[in-house]
């Protein structure tokens, strides 16, 4: 707990060893897909799988790992320009708050939410509402990294 919220689902703090053995569902609920998914790319062979004590089928995190960077490939979009930022998020745009000076944009992009804080200037010159499609640029100097407690 970090200021009475909950750092990790229930699923996930028994995992505070170095590398983790995760079951199905545990690697569906990270990489953001269904459970037939992992099954599928079990007996595909791109994901290894042992069983173990309980003969349930788990995968290393370093495996799972591998895997991510793999299938983490940057959605095709014709959105956006060149840049430096690494992290680029295409999206819709879900809401607009302004007023005479600063803008509140919410996206959906994926299955994360990213919200930035402009002028409400630029929000008229990129023409921004509800159902535009745009990129989120992020670009950040401190990135915190967090494990669950031992």
């Amino acid at each position: 707990m970090c200021g009475g919220v909950r750092l990790f689902p229930p699923h996930l703090r028994n995992y505070a060893e170095s590398v983790a053995r995760l079951r199905i569902k545990e690697a569906a609920d990270l990489l953001g897909v269904s459970d037939d998914t992992v099954r599928r790319w079990i007996d595909a062979g791109a994901l290894a799988a042992d069983k173990d004590s309980a003969g349930r089928l788990v995968i290393e995190g370093r495996d799972l790992a591998a895997l991510a960077v793999d299938q983490a490939r940057p959605p095709h979009t014709s959105v956006g320009s060149a840049s430096s930022a690494r992290n680029r998020f295409p999206g819709l745009v879900t809401r607009v708050v302004t007023d005479t000076v600063m803008a509140q944009v919410e996206m959906q992009c994926g299955p994360f939410t990213v919200v930035s804080l402009m002028s409400s200037e630029s929000v008229r010159e990129l023409g921004l509402e509800p159902g535009s499609v745009a990129l989120a640029s992020v670009k950040a100097t401190t990135v915190v990294v967090e494990r669950p407690a031992r």
